[in-house]
């Protein structure tokens, strides 16, 4: 059975309750997506017999089960309705998930906590003259695609800062991504609320120190790949790669707004602040 909006008692609306007061109006229609594991299509099988599910074009939420990967592609295709997306948790990290429960999900729908997310937008350019585009919400990385090191010119808002990075790769990373790849390759933590990127390198040869910057939100990284021929690249977006680029250009889209919900009491920004004090 679906279920369908009610009216919010007066505890409900009451702004000082103890909880937060549910969402207005309340989410009626949601959409299951799993991800392929035996364990996340169970549960969503079990999820559609309690509470019914909708097509995505008659949802107005979206609920994953799986991990991470499955929201970002839940994100990706809320991208044109704006749907809020809400994950549950049945894969190995979800960061970006809620708990688990098959429980009270109508009443965690409700009031579970907007976060607001910009992705970032990629031009790449390849050799063969096409021009690839694509959004990212957690990074947009480049990698060398054979045994030899990338060599990459680094410009921001078209002022050369890196004539040359001889490295694996290198990315820029929103808040939300850097506690993902970005973290792994010993890039810094970003609040939530903070208006900057990640530029970081990956596994950087020359210069040896370098560890990366922190960038204003507002500004352009372009990547224009040296020796292109002998010493390949390819850039990727989220799930988007694309092989083979001579340039590729990086900056925050703030006129695309993405919507992920958390319980109150495990919200994305307290995830982030915490992750910093982690042993």
């Amino acid at each position: 059975m679906v279920y369908s909006p009610r009216a919010m008692t007066k505890a409900e609306q009451n702004p000082d309750a103890d909880h937060p007061p549910l969402r207005s109006p309340p989410l009626s229609a949601p959409c299951f997506v799993a991800a392929e594991t035996e364990q996340a299509r169970s549960a969503k099988d079990r999820l559609v017999r309690q509470y019914g599910s909708v097509p995505f074009e008659e949802a107005d939420v979206v609920v994953t089960i799986g991990g991470d990967g499955i929201v970002l592609q839940a994100l990706h295709r809320c991208l044109a309705r704006q749907l809020p997306v809400y994950g549950l948790n049945c894969g190995s990290v979800g960061f970006l998930t809620n708990a688990f429960s098959e429980d009270r999900l109508v009443d965690r729908l409700m009031r579970a906590e907007d976060v607001d997310l910009h992705p970032l937008s990629m031009t790449a350019h390849r050799a063969d003259g096409v021009t690839e585009m694509a959004l990212a919400i957690n990074e947009v990385s480049l990698l060398r695609q054979t045994r030899q090191s990338a060599k990459l010119r680094i410009l921001v808002d078209g002022v050369e800062r890196m004539p040359q990075l001889i490295c694996d790769g290198a990315m820029v990373a929103t808040p939300a991504g850097s506690t993902a790849y970005n973290l792994s390759v010993h890039g810094p933590i970003i609040p939530l609320d903070a208006d900057v990127m990640a530029l970081t390198p990956i596994s950087a040869f020359r210069p040896r120190r370098w560890r990366g910057a922190l960038l204003p939100h507002k500004v352009t990284v372009r990547f224009e790949i040296l020796e292109p021929e002998k010493r390949p690249v390819s850039a990727t977006a989220d799930n988007s790669e694309v092989r083979n680029v001579t340039a590729v250009s990086v900056h925050q889209d703030r006129s695309v707004n993405l919507r992920l919900l958390f319980d109150p009491e495990s919200n994305l920004r307290e995830r982030i602040l915490m992750e910093q004090f982690t042993p």
